[in-house]
């Protein structure tokens, strides 16, 4: 059974990316990339979906207990796990070296720390999600396993054996003594991956995440929560391309036992938008820059055509599919691959790509006049089409509506670019898009207003409320001494938010199909409880901000991640794990609180 959400720890190579719970378990493993079909569906399933759990051997087939603590090796994506036994204490360390254009690996070393300790490794590989059983056989000293195109080899200096269809080690470890066990896919067509060289890619894996961490230019009292977060992220970046996962999962439920399960293995315009904008903001240019070569690549001379995600390569088709055979995270079905909502109408998208492009030509990211002369496109794309209603910030399943936070977006879109036009990079009609700024205003402020409740809603017209009106302050739309902020701000926490503080996107209508034509609850969205403390340090409740984004740091699991969001019934997280769009405000709530000065201490 796989284990609770805030259970499991990230390792990745920057490709891809796996889950490994309390007990050495590894649960999920998509091979090579992120949106690859997964080897270890364990997480989605049963262990007949695949897993390999190694940890203290309990007798045949019994797991290990949680081991008695783990932890990160410093500012790096090298997890230690460590048991307490009544024979001594074992280390477990679990990594993948970034690879560039070598093998994917999986590398497990087993160091006896104390005593000796038996240990059993069980290897159950499964592919395409657990569907298929693949050839397991030896070549020479090495257990490979193959299906269709794809093979996963086992190298381990320890003894192996199979049954029930699982690769089993049965070995003993003495102080200082080390056993190692890798894992590595290679196109089943192709030679034998390389033999693996476990010590040195351990050290070359704790260099590369020493010397990349070193460019953080964030000193201030949140570092180690701000840096957890900024390794997260770059976890979730696809090197080869620049892109940006918003998580390495799928279909992890917004609530247990529910139908919200999305895949998430895809870059989101948004998602990677935002992200940059923190990465920027924390010395890592590099990364920003790849990421707008992604962006130009992904929509190319097409704006018209602009889609809300791509593949991370760029691809446009990402058709939604469901897997029958598994039964979902603790029952939550469907479990879904690929995303429909790629092909939906979202305007606030244009607002979100628009900024970041602004924030990199603001703190000194080489000019690029691709991007500028695809940012007038994306305008004047937007001039015919900004008024139209659409599917908005959160992908909502149902009619479309005219969501206030899209035209905002589209305003920001708008106002960024006269802009630019006005710092003299490029020509534009300057003086129309002016006007086209001013009216999508002044319609905003008139149809998104409730004047009544001093609040401005969800939609034109609705009497619901939205988180996403949280971002009106902060991307300049209004000032935040504007009453009909510190109005909306106010309505929000009061009508929005959970017995425990933390915010709602928006009202769902439980059994009924509401809003978003869905049916069923979710949790508190942990992005817009930081766009909250975001706003109330804005309007001057600076000590309010400060000790919500303390209850949300509180919220992390004991390695500093975090979910898409929080069952405040259940006490736990839910939705895809770990999730760009919780660590990216994350960092800049710290930013903004430790400019002003609002931390305990």
């Amino acid at each position: 059974m796989a284990g609770r959400i805030e259970d499991y720890a990230l390792i990745g190579d920057m490709q891809t990316a796996a889950l490994i719970n309390r007990d050495g378990s590894a649960d999920w493993l998509c091979l090579p990339r992120f949106d690859s079909h997964a080897v270890f569906a364990g997480l989605l399933g049963t262990e007949e979906h695949g897993f390999w759990r190694l940890g203290p051997a309990h007798g045949k087939d019994v797991a290990p207990p949680p081991a008695t603590r783990r932890r990160y090796r410093g500012d790096s994506l090298i997890l230690e796990s460590e048991w307490d036994t009544a024979r001594g204490t074992v280390r477990v360390t679990d990594f993948m070296p970034p690879r560039g254009e070598s093998s994917p690996q999986l590398v497990r070393i087993v160091e006896g720390v104390s005593g000796r300790v038996p240990m059993r490794s069980a290897l159950r590989m499964r592919f395409s999600f657990g569907w298929v059983v693949p050839w397991v056989h030896r070549v020479e000293d090495r257990t490979v396993a193959v299906s269709g195109p794809d093979s996963v080899w086992l190298d381990t200096d320890a003894e192996t054996y199979g049954r029930d269809l699982t690769t089993y080690s049965d070995f003993t470890v003495g102080p200082g003594e080390r056993v190692s066990l890798t894992i590595s896919w290679q196109p089943s067509h192709k030679e034998p991956p390389p033999h693996p060289e476990p010590e040195a890619e351990l050290a070359s894996t704790e260099a590369f995440w020493r010397e990349w961490v070193g460019h953080c230019t964030y000193h201030g009292p949140y570092r180690e929560a701000v840096v957890r977060s900024l390794i997260t992220l770059k976890a979730l970046t696809y090197a080869p391309t620049g892109g940006i996962v918003a998580a390495p999962t799928t279909s992890l439920p917004e609530e247990i036992g529910g139908s919200r399960n999305w895949d998430y293995r895809f870059t989101w315009l948004r998602d990677a938008a935002i992200t940059l904008s923190s990465l920027l903001r924390t010395g890592y240019h590099e990364e920003a820059r790849a990421w707008r070569e992604w962006l130009l690549r992904a929509v190319a001379g097409d704006p018209q055509n602009l889609q809300i995600m791509y593949g991370i390569a760029g691809e446009r088709e990402l058709a939604e599919a469901e897997l029958s055979w598994l039964p979902g995270y603790e029952g939550s079905q469907p479990v879904r691959i690929g995303n429909g909502a790629a092909g939906q109408l979202q305007l606030d998208v244009y607002g979100e790509v628009t900024e970041a492009l602004h924030l990199a030509h603001m703190t000194g990211l080489a000019r690029n006049d691709h991007a500028n002369l695809l940012q007038l496109k994306l305008i004047r794309y937007l001039e015919e089409h900004w008024d139209e209603p659409d599917e908005g910030i959160w992908e909502v399943r149902g009619p479309r509506r005219q969501f206030v936070h899209s035209k905002v977006m589209a305003w920001v879109a708008v106002d960024r670019t006269v802009k630019l036009i006005e710092s003299g990079e490029v020509d534009g009609p300057l003086e129309r898009w002016r006007e086209l700024r001013d009216e999508i205003h002044r319609t905003v402020c008139e149809h998104g207003y409730d004047k009544e409740r001093n609040t401005f809603t969800q939609s034109y017209g609705s009497k619901e409320l939205d988180a996403s009106l949280l971002l009106i302050p902060q991307m300049g739309f209004l000032p935040p001494d504007d009453k009909r902020v510190i109005g909306t701000v106010e309505a929000i926490q009061r009508e929005l938010s959970t017995e425990d503080g933390f915010i709602l996107r928006y009202p769902t209508a439980g059994d009924e199909a509401g809003v978003d034509g869905l049916e069923g609850d979710e949790g508190a969205f942990l992005a817009c409880s930081f766009w909250l403390a975001d706003d109330l340090a804005m309007i001057g409740r600076v000590e309010d901000a400060r000790k919500l984004f303390e209850k949300l740091l509180a919220l992390r699991n004991d390695l500093g991640l975090l979910a898409e969001e929080w069952d405040p019934r259940l006490q736990r997280m839910v939705g895809n794990f770990p999730q760009a769009f919780s660590h990216v405000p994350l960092i800049d709530t710290a930013l903004r609180l430790t400019a002003s000065g609002a931390y305990a201490g």
